[in-house]
This record gives structure tokens, C-alpha cells and sequence, in this order.
């Protein structure tokens, strides 16, 4: 158990002090009935599905969320997509023009866009070239300003997951908050840390249904804390971030998790076959790294080349080689099985 950890010493000043804003939905609590009319939200009254705003808590949604991930809907949060839980989290802790954060590339981009989006100092520290975070690196860059740790794993580009004793290790020698983003835990042989919530107080988790659960058209972000970080979050959120048709799409899906378990599978048993097809068949590929997501890094002889030859063919990949470490280096999207075959006969015609 982390011990010495206070949340209220990290909350900016302004943030504890705001008054949020109440919609009509949260003055209101009441169960809703068939009897009742409604004319506290200036709703257009012609009912067609959509004319009311939709639930600002999304409690349908965290319902079942909670069944599936054995988390009380008091520690998940809803954002517009994970960009967003991500931003609320830094606007809740970070003070612009004076206090810093931790990013470890090469990793997901938006972490340093919403830094800078917000005047906040992004550190970064390069991840060692097994793509695994230098712990004591990271502990020398952090000094009193230091709000926030990144950590993606599965890692975005690389595909690797972090090791737990280096995670755990980090959580207990930082007094800031550790974002782990699991966008791609579903497809790792590694377990969520959902489990050490309880814990640490200072971790957070974020994951999303854009994902395994092949909603990204909706736009939902996922966020696990401890109830004192969730209510922080409640508090600044825009009142209705999360609409109607999105709760509803969401709450549809998490009724079909065979489905999405048997899909995931699938694209796992597609990862595995995809690259032994690459790293046997494909000269011009130097490396195909091991993935715990739903993409191959493969490392090439020249990555801009490679990529432009695989748009005559009509496939588009992602070029990393101007990333940190990932010099020459194009992650691949595993697609399904014709998609695959499709890609594996364009890359053996432009040998």
C-alpha cells in the first residue's frame, strides 16, 4: 500500500475553488417516469429519440462497465474519446507556465500535444532500446513541478508492454500522479493493472472502446481511479460530453462481449500469423517486433520508400521513422485475414 499520498496537494488552486456548472439533468435526480414533464432544459418537446440531453453521468454505461471489469461506477469516468480524459486530467493538475509532466518516447503523440495545448513543460525521457522505461532516468528529471507520468502499455508505436516490477516501481518512488494508458490491453498476454487501483492512489488507468470493442466512430475514453481523483474529474467535465447515441452504441456492444472476445482472439491468432509471414518471407524487413496490440512495428531498409511502394498497391500503413528509436521502423494495423493476404503479396512484389 502507497503510503504519503495526498491528492489535494496536487489540484490546482482555481480547480478547488471553481463552482461547477449544474445542468437541468443534475438539479433534477429523480427517477424518470412516463408521468413526468419535462421543462427544465429548454429541450425542444417534439419527441423523436434524441430531442432530450442525454444523462451528463452516463450511469448506463458505467453500469455495465462495472459488471465487466469489477470496478464500482464510482471510480470510472467517460470522456469524449481518451484525448479528452487525458486533457481533463492535466487541466486538473497542472499549472501552465510552471508545472511539468513525463513522457517516455517513443509513445503515443497526443500526450505532448496536450501539454503544450495547456503550457505545460513536457520531460521526456527515451525508453531504452528493449523499449522499456529507465527508471532511473525518469526519477532523475522529476523535481517539485513534476504533476504527471505517462506510461502507454501496450506502448504506442513499439507494441511492447511495460514490465510490472518497473510500473510498480515507479508508483511507489513518484508522489504525482502515473497515467498507464491501456488502449491496448485487450490484445496483451499481460493483465490489466485494474487490480493495483486500490493500491496506489496515484495511479490512473485509461482505456477505451475505440479498440477491441471497434467503436472508435463514438468516441468513448475510459478512465479508473480512486473516487477522490473521479470526483476531481466530475467536477470540471463539459455537462453533456458524452451524447446519446454514443451512451446508447456503448451500452449495445458491452451486451455482445463473446462477440468482442471471439473478435479479439481472432485478431491476436492474425498478429501471430502475420509475423511469421513477414519475418521469414520479406528480405528487405530487418526486425518484426513482438506486439501485445492489435499492429506489428517491423523495422525496414527504408521506411519512406517502403511506404510510398505500398500506396500503389492501395495500402496504407503508418511511417514512425521520425520517431525516437524508431528510425526506418512502419507500424502495420492487423487487419482481417483477406486484408492480411493482401498485404503480405504486396510486400513480397516490391522486393
Amino acid at each position: 500500500m502507497k503510503t504519503k499520498f495526498d491528492i489535494n496537494t496536487l489540484i490546482r488552486n482555481n480547480i478547488k475553488s471553481i463552482k461547477p456548472y449544474s445542468s437541468a439533468r443534475d438539479d433534477f435526480k429523480d427517477a424518470t417516469t412516463d408521468e413526468m414533464v419535462f421543462l427544465d432544459a429548454n429541450e425542444n418537446p417534439f419527441e423523436n429519440g434524441l430531442n432530450r440531453y442525454p444523462d451528463p453521468h452516463q450511469k448506463d454505461v458505467k453500469k455495465s462497465l462495472s459488471k465487466i471489469k469489477g470496478i464500482d461506477e464510482a471510480s470510472i469516468f467517460l470522456g469524449n474519446g481518451s484525448d479528452e480524459v487525458l486533457d481533463l486530467i492535466v487541466r486538473a493538475f497542472c499549472e501552465p507556465n510552471k508545472d511539468n509532466i513525463i513522457t517516455l518516447p517513443p509513445t503515443y503523440g497526443m500526450y505532448g500535444v496536450i501539454a503544450e495545448i495547456n503550457a505545460i513543460e513536457n520531460r521526456k525521457v527515451l525508453l531504452n532500446n528493449d523499449f522499456q522505461p529507465e527508471v532511473k532516468n525518469i526519477l532523475e528529471q522529476i523535481d517539485s513541478n513534476t504533476k504527471i507520468l505517462f506510461l502507454c502499455s501496450p506502448n504506442n508505436p513499439t507494441g511492447n508492454s511495460f514490465k510490472v516490477s518497473i510500473v510498480e516501481e515507479l508508483l511507489q518512488n513518484f508522489e504525482g500522479l502515473v497515467i498507464i494508458d491501456e488502449a491496448y490491453i485487450d490484445f496483451s498476454k499481460e493483465q490489466s493493472l485494474l487490480s493495483r487501483l486500490e493500491i496506489f492512489p496515484n495511479l490512473i488507468i485509461v482505456q477505451t472502446l475505440s479498440k477491441a470493442y471497434a467503436l472508435a466512430g463514438i468516441r468513448i475514453g475510459l478512465c479508473y481511479a480512486s473516487k477522490e481523483i473521479i470526483n476531481i474529474l466530475n467536477f470540471i467535465k463539459p455537462p453533456y460530453n458524452v451524447n446519446e447515441l454514443s451512451q446508447q452504441k456503448a451500452i449495445a456492444r458491452l451486451q455482445k462481449m463473446d462477440e468482442i472476445n471471439n473478435e479479439v482472439a481472432q485478431l491476436i491468432s492474425e498478429r501471430k500469423r502475420l509475423k511469421k509471414e513477414l519475418e521469414c518471407c520479406v528480405s528487405y524487413i530487418e526486425k518484426v517486433f513482438p506486439s501485445d496490440g492489435n499492429f506489428l512495428l517491423i523495422k525496414v531498409d527504408d521506411a519512406t520508400k517502403r511506404y510510398n511502394e505500398l500506396i500503389e498497391y492501395g495500402i496504407v500503413v503508418r511511417n514512425r521513422t521520425t520517431e525516437s528509436l524508431c528510425e526506418n521502423c512502419l507500424r502495420i494495423t492487423v487487419g482481417v485475414c483477406e486484408e492480411n493476404q493482401r498485404l503480405i503479396r504486396a510486400l513480397k512484389a516490391i522486393q
